[in-house]
């Protein structure tokens, strides 16, 4: 992206939570700083981040971030394990993304989606999470 391109468009907005995220807790200043930290680390210019509702399924603040990708470079989310477990949902972030050019990037994990081929492959880490998790439940008694 040429240097006019990028001093037009305003950088990249954090996606943190108050839910678990894979099973932990992780106090959302902490999120935030490891969203920053991730920013510095790429050289990405940090926007402040949305914090998503605590309610279980709920995606309202990542949908309002989405509707706001006209005036950024992306998205950074503190974790992939924060986005919508159900495939058909994820996917429709990733289409909205790259509709729109734009880029996401999981800080914890150090990935970034850039390309479809990036969403697919982003797309079967989740789901074999999903599965791993799903397989390795401990037996009722």
């Amino acid at each position: 992206m040429s240097d006019t391109a990028r001093s037009s468009i305003r950088g990249y907005r954090g996606y943190i939570g108050c839910r678990t995220i894979a099973g932990h807790r992780v106090p959302q200043h902490v999120q935030n700083l490891v969203v920053r930290d991730y920013a510095a680390r790429h050289g990405l210019a940090f926007r402040l981040s949305r914090v998503e509702y605590v309610m279980p399924g709920s995606f309202l603040m990542l949908e309002s971030l989405l509707d706001e990708l006209e005036q950024l470079d992306g998205v950074i989310v503190y974790s992939l394990f924060m986005l919508p477990s159900d495939g058909a949902a994820r996917r429709r972030i990733w289409r909205r993304l790259l509709d729109a050019g734009r880029e996401l990037h999981a800080a914890v994990e150090e990935l970034a989606m850039r390309t479809e081929a990036d969403a697919e492959r982003l797309d079967l880490l989740l789901e074999v999470d999903r599965a791993l998790r799903h397989a390795w439940r401990p037996a009722s008694p």
